[in-house]
């Protein structure tokens, strides 16, 4: 069965007419809506999803589910949930391909990047994922641009022609301003404070599988945090695992840290305190344990 998940963002036609027009197979879909934001945002996001339901269903014979991304610019609820659709999909025997062509970039960073996480840890299920991009054939942003200023200077002639009323100085002077800051910035204005800071990092996806030694170091640290150096990393292990700590564990431990370290699959970070190393989790690989965490594990 072929699932397509797909962001909903301002976006109709890069959603379903590929897949329409390509003639591809599509049994399942699995439409995500944003939840946050400013309500017309949010309203329009739904309407949009509820005419994509309905015409995935008339034009692809396609059963259609619609879920909620609590917060767009959320990075890391996007990458668990995506990761966990992905999964579920797969898990099901299910072929999966993921859209990216909508929602703010955070949602399709977070969803390509699980796609290809997934891809690497499910070697066997490798030729069942995809991630794919529709680029517009035309952008309207410009076309309205022009079309607002064709208004304006409607309005600036029945001026001219002595209408004196203030409904229509009122729109002009609002379309004009609106023109002016079109064309000093551009579609967007401003840059928005997500937390403390204004910026999303995006980590890097590993291109290594992780092992099940480097699985309990990552699980460890995820569950205390930061250690202060590589052996309280060892001595704690060992304890957890019910084992000697010796000089042979040690080293151990050591050599699966420096793997899943900066110069290996980077999902752990060192910093350099005295002659010890204190270590945690990098963000991708906080991620990982995150997305890996499941209700055996929070029990």
């Amino acid at each position: 069965m072929q699932t397509h998940i797909v962001p909903v963002g301002f976006d109709y036609d890069r959603l379903i007419a590929p897949l329409v027009r390509d003639r591809l197979s599509v049994d399942r879909v699995v439409l995500l809506e944003g939840a946050v934001g400013s309500e017309a945002n949010v309203e329009y996001s739904r309407n949009l999803g509820a005419k994509l339901e309905q015409d995935f269903q008339n034009l692809l014979g396609a059963a259609t589910d619609r879920l909620s991304v609590g917060d767009v610019y959320d990075y890391d609820a996007a990458f668990e949930q995506a990761f966990d659709l992905i999964n579920a999909e797969l898990d099901e025997g299910n072929e999966v391909w993921v859209n990216i062509s909508s929602m703010p970039r955070t949602v399709s960073f977070a969803f390509a990047t699980a796609a290809h996480s997934i891809a690497v840890e499910r070697e066997e299920d490798r030729d069942r994922i995809h991630t794919y991009y529709t680029a517009p054939e035309k952008y309207l942003e410009t076309e309205l641009a022009e079309e607002l200023r064709a208004q304006t200077e409607l309005l600036e002639d029945l001026l001219a022609e002595g209408v004196d009323d203030e409904r229509v100085r009122d729109r002009l002077d609002s379309a004009n301003q609106l023109l002016a800051e079109f064309g000093e910035r551009g579609t967007t204005i401003g840059a928005k404070q997500l937390g403390d800071s204004h910026i999303v990092e995006l980590p890097v996806a590993s291109f290594s599988n992780v092992k099940p030694f480097e699985e309990l170091i990552l699980f460890t640290l995820g569950d205390h945090g930061e250690f202060e150096s590589v052996s309280e990393l060892a001595q704690t292990l060992a304890r957890e695992l019910g084992e000697e700590y010796t000089d042979s564990f040690r080293s151990k431990v050591i050599y699966n840290v420096d793997r899943l370290g900066p110069g290996g699959k980077g999902y752990i970070e060192q910093e350099e305190h005295g002659k010890s190393y204190r270590t945690r989790l990098s963000r991708i690989g906080e991620l990982w344990v995150r997305s890996h965490t499941s209700d055996e594990f929070e029990d």
